[in-house]
């Protein structure tokens, strides 16, 4: 029995140590950056803000998170957070933000695509919603680079591929769209289905 206790307290500790990993130590606001870059690193990237500077450090696997410091004149932290989370996608406003406030607000995109035939430029985000689940954050920008549209579902990273039909037994997620059409009005449909 106690040695099952002091595995089960190692088990704790060695997971705590890998949630502090990705969040990192705290960071308090009046400490000089270079506390902050000598633990991260060089910064991946740095924004010019007003009078402020943003400095991001894209972590983990994909770059589901990112971390972005606010650097006053002084050289001296503002505040540090990690900025791929849903509440922070929240912030973002529907034909107001073009890219620069999208960029001051969660950081560089995980990846770019473009959609010809509605002229949208497409940034994707990999980040793990409410800490768990394996997402990704859609924005869309129009050709003057407002923000038109924004969009959440699961990473198609981590879709299963299980053939045709799956495996009997197995378990498996997916999204599904249709569209099916009849004839003579008898038949038609559309539906939209999400499985786990």
């Amino acid at each position: 029995m106690k040695r099952s206790f002091s595995a089960l307290a190692l088990s704790a500790l060695l997971t705590l140590g890998g949630c502090a990993a990705i969040m990192g130590p705290q960071f308090t606001p009046g400490m000089p950056v270079e506390q902050v870059i000598a633990y991260n690193g060089p910064p991946a990237i740095e924004y010019p803000d007003g009078n402020t500077r943003l400095l991001e450090w894209p972590v983990g696997e994909w770059s589901q998170y990112a971390y972005m410091a606010r650097v006053g004149p002084d050289g001296k932290l503002i505040s540090y957070e990690n900025v791929r989370t849903r509440e922070k996608f929240g912030t973002i406003q529907v034909n107001q933000f073009n890219k620069n406030d999208v960029l001051r607000t969660v950081g560089h995109p995980t990846e770019t695509s473009y959609l010809p035939l509605k002229k949208q430029e497409v940034w994707s985000y990999r980040y793990k919603e409410e800490g768990i689940w394996n997402s990704m954050m859609h924005i869309y920008f129009d050709s003057s680079g407002i923000v038109r549209g924004i969009e959440n579902g699961q990473d198609p990273l981590y879709l299963r591929d299980n053939g045709l039909f799956g495996s009997f037994g197995g378990i498996g997620s997916g999204i599904g769209i249709g569209i099916g059409g009849g004839t003579r009005g008898v038949g038609g449909g559309a539906g939209i289905g999400i499985g786990f």
